[in-house]
């Protein structure tokens, strides 16, 4: 209700320009028990029901920072409610109002975990299942020089490749999906990788299709020879380095600035003009406290 209190609420505005998209983003939605009480990822991660399926065993639930629920949930599922709209708009000529909520987004970013409860990929408890760190061929284990390896061979095939480079003999394993040897087997897989280096055992998986990667830090991610191959990572003018913007199209791609990032208020007096606000405006916004300015000039 924030920007109905302003004046600015999207029945007016749309009123002004019906082909007008208004996108609404919030955490909790704008109806509901929580629509008016504060919250995080962790707590809309909470409330969509994905919170409790993340996390090994006999410990307590994890949220990985705040990606899921503020930039997948929410900034992602919100952007590709605007494409949609604008889409819809090319063949209607009409606007609509786009209701993002973090909590309904990462739920139905979570539909596949719903969906496939009873083909038994998730049927034991948080930590004992195929793909949140129940099985011995889906984990990550620990490396002599203090660093880790990423291992998802799920197939068979990519399995058979998985204990091939581990120096283990198929033949002399309980079979690959035999549950009650997981917790075994874990730790067998963990007592091998602890044997040699990260690096010692890419040089043994980088060739092969056992689907096992070094887990890398962000620096030695922009180094590593398959993300510099694609550019998947540049480098600003102040030499700070960030990913690269995907998806990348064939016929319009994005061209990245190597500019560094704006500071806040930056270029608010060149934008403010441009749209034919007078100094004097922009001077009492200021002052008024609405709008923050910062003449980078004048501190160089």
């Amino acid at each position: 209700g924030v920007m109905e209190r302003l004046g600015l609420g999207p029945h007016i505005l749309l009123q002004e320009n019906p082909r007008l998209i208004y996108a609404r983003l919030t955490g909790f939605g704008q109806t509901g028990k929580y629509a008016k009480s504060a919250g995080h990822d962790i707590n809309y991660l909470a409330l969509s029901g994905v919170l409790s399926k993340l996390g090994r065993k006999n410990e307590n639930p994890y949220a990985p920072v705040n990606l899921l629920a503020d930039f997948a949930g929410g900034g992602v599922m919100c952007a590709l409610g605007i494409v949609v709209a604008l889409f819809e708009r090319a063949r209607s000529g009409r606007g609509q109002v786009i209701d993002a909520s973090m909590v309904k987004g990462v739920a139905y970013l979570s539909s596949f975990l719903w969906k496939s409860q009873n083909l038994g990929l998730w049927s034991q408890p948080r930590g004992e299942n195929l793909l949140d760190s129940g099985a011995p061929f889906y984990e990550i284990y620990k490396t002599s020089d203090g660093k880790f390896m990423a291992v998802g061979a799920i197939e068979p095939k990519f399995y058979n490749q998985l204990i091939k480079g581990l120096g283990l003999n198929l033949d002399e394993l309980p079979a690959q999906m035999s549950f009650s040897n997981w917790p075994e087997m874990k730790k067998k897989f963990a007592s091998i990788f602890a044997q040699k280096t990260q690096a010692e055992w890419c040089s043994i998986f980088d060739s092969t299709d056992a689907c096992v990667t070094p887990v890398l830090s962000f620096e030695d991610a922009a180094s590593h020879q398959h993300n510099k191959e694609r550019s998947s990572f540049i480098k600003n003018d102040q030499g700070e380095i960030s990913p690269r913007p995907a998806p990348v199209l064939s016929r319009t791609p994005a061209v990245p600035s190597c500019k560094r990032d704006p500071f806040i208020g930056e270029h608010t007096e060149e934008i403010l003009l441009e749209y034919g606000f007078t100094k004097q405006e922009i001077a009492k916004l200021h002052s008024d406290k609405a709008i923050e300015l910062k003449d980078v000039k004048a501190n160089l």
